[in-house]
């Protein structure tokens, strides 16, 4: 009974819910990506309208709440592995790494919650209205563009997220024997600061390359990881 009454045990338990959590998350993120919206592109509008508003809005439940119970569960881990160290001490280049996956994966937790489904809500409301016989919502097209882009954003980010949410235990080469915390810090917030500002003040998912494909998606989330993978190594 170890599992539920000590604090290894509660522990694992974080991380078990952690990683179901963000399976379904990120799951269903790499759904949208790489099956749905390519899929969109070439369907026919009556055949789109019908997937958005019965098949769209149940995947999006699956979605969000993934991203938050991956989300709550993350930070928890973070603070009672940092409890049951008693303290930062020691624990200094473990944290440089998970946290730079835990960025990230804030970043794409706020935008599910605070960009893309506000959003898909007025995109899914539009169909409906448009299923009725009324006119579309004016503003539908617009940011349903802006989710999408917010959307490849995350799957940007998801492939340095696990990186780094990986490497925090199983990496230990990347740490040096002078490490620069600070400098690395700045250094890896600057780049996915800039990043995340892409996605929330960019112009359109149109202009965003090479977030306009998927495959320019991935190929941009595999440079970033190998920019703060070489950060890392030269400042840890």
């Amino acid at each position: 009974m170890d599992i539920i009454t000590t604090a290894d045990g509660f522990l694992f338990l974080l991380r078990w819910v952690h990683f179901l959590a963000g399976v379904t998350w990120i799951g269903v993120l790499y759904y949208f990506n790489f099956i749905q919206t390519p899929f969109f592109a070439n369907a026919d509008p009556a055949v789109r309208s019908g997937m958005i508003r019965g098949l769209v809005p149940n995947a999006l439940w699956w979605f969000r709440w993934g991203a938050m119970f991956t989300f709550l569960t993350g930070w928890s881990i973070v603070l009672v592995k940092i409890h049951l160290a008693g303290g930062l001490s020691g624990l200094e280049g473990y944290l440089s790494l998970i946290l730079t996956g835990g960025l990230m994966g804030t970043f794409m937790w706020y935008n599910v919650w605070f960009v893309i489904w506000p959003a898909q809500q007025i995109v899914i409301a539009s169909a409906d209205q448009v299923a009725a016989g009324d006119e579309a919502i004016p503003e539908a097209a617009a940011l349903g563009q802006r989710a999408g882009l917010a959307s490849r954003t995350n799957t940007l980010f998801s492939l340095p997220m696990l990186f780094f949410m990986g490497s925090a235990s199983h990496l230990q080469s990347v740490h040096s024997a002078t490490p620069s915390y600070m400098g690395y810090a700045i250094a890896a917030a600057v780049l996915i600061v800039a990043v995340e500002a892409n996605a929330l003040i960019g112009p359109g998912l149109a202009t965003q390359k090479p977030l306009a494909s998927v495959s320019g998606t991935i190929h941009a989330g595999l440079a970033l990881t190998v920019v703060l993978y070489i950060a890392a190594s030269l400042l840890l």
